[in-house]
């Protein structure tokens, strides 16, 4: 039998219900000058984009309103615009660096909806390959990210270098 380790994502599932509710990640992450640190990959006027710290899959990035709100009815029609301008980004560059299969793209809106932070709205985008879904994930409870995240970070930075739809 192989052993898998993923020694990153266990901070994440010992402080699942422990987390500091009143820091919100996204609000620490744009109020950072250290983009790297905390994965932020682009900054526009309503809305930034930026690498889950805990992905699903390699390339697993999210889109936040500025604006702290935790509805989707709470956000301005050029913000949500913006914000689906934002999704055509992330899947070329995701197109270019992993060609992907499909993708899953949507919000989790409050926790019965599955948000993990549902106190600051967000959208994924998930890159997916057929047959993704392996057994670890189902009978181990793990799931095999091939790549490290600062791997990630810089190659979705070049690739969203690249590109002259996005402004930072």
């Amino acid at each position: 039998m192989e052993t898998l380790f993923a020694p990153w994502r266990l901070e994440y599932v010992t402080a699942a219900d422990s987390r500091d509710r009143t820091v919100c990640i996204f609000c620490r992450a744009y109020a950072s000058d250290d983009d790297r640190a905390t994965l932020t990959l682009w900054r526009q006027e309503r809305s930034f984009a930026l690498l889950n710290l805990y992905p699903y899959t390699s390339g697993h990035a999210m889109i936040a309103p500025i604006e702290h709100v935790s509805d989707l009815a709470e956000i301005d029609d050029g913000t949500l615009f913006e914000m689906l301008k934002g999704v055509r980004v992330l899947m070329a560059a995701l197109r270019e660096l992993y060609r992907p299969h499909g993708f899953n793209v949507g919000f989790n809106v409050g926790e019965a909806a599955g948000a993990g932070i549902e106190e600051h709205l967000h959208l994924h985008v998930v890159p997916r390959w057929r047959a993704d879904n392996n057994l670890m994930g189902v009978v181990g409870g793990t799931r095999v990210i091939p790549e490290d995240l600062e791997t990630t970070y810089d190659r979705m930075m070049a690739a969203i270098g690249r590109r002259e739809d996005i402004t930072r």
